[in-house]
């Protein structure tokens, strides 16, 4: 019988519900800034960098839509302000152009697995697609 192994697995459910709490949040603050003519966000990722470093927050989610018709990007951040903040920084990575209706899923996971492989500490990423059907992905790396 395996009663034994009930407790070991309880305290490594409870580690890992630790964990998962440590990530939930659910304060978001949003920057809104001009696509790049290189499709990247430039400057809104200092700005939100900056943000984070000032404020003093748990940087926990990004979220990243695109406006066409205005050539605008919004990047909404999720955090917490309960806890001890840490500095990120932000990376946009294209993973060039995509035929979005017969993408081949595991090329672009390959490209995705390709832009991650030269960063550290990555917490999170998002995807975009520009007017040109240009992927980019930006990933928010612990800066240590």
């Amino acid at each position: 019988m395996r009663g034994g192994d009930i407790p070991e697995r309880k305290k490594r459910k409870e580690k890992y519900m630790s964990q998962i709490q440590e990530q939930v949040h659910n304060k978001f603050k949003i920057f809104i800034g001009a696509l790049q003519p290189d499709g990247s966000i430039g400057p809104l990722a200092d700005e939100i960098s900056s943000y984070v470093s000032e404020s003093k927050i748990a940087p926990k989610s990004i979220g990243v839509e695109y406006l066409e018709s205005a050539k605008r990007l919004i990047v909404s951040l999720g955090y917490r302000d309960d806890e001890a903040g840490y500095p990120v920084t932000l990376h946009s990575v294209s993973l060039g152009k995509v035929n979005t209706s017969g993408a081949d899923l595991n090329a672009l996971e390959q490209k995705m697995a390709q832009a991650s492989a030269g960063l550290s500490n990555i917490i999170c990423h998002e995807l975009y697609i520009t007017d040109k059907q240009e992927m980019l992905m930006i990933f928010m790396t612990h800066k240590i």
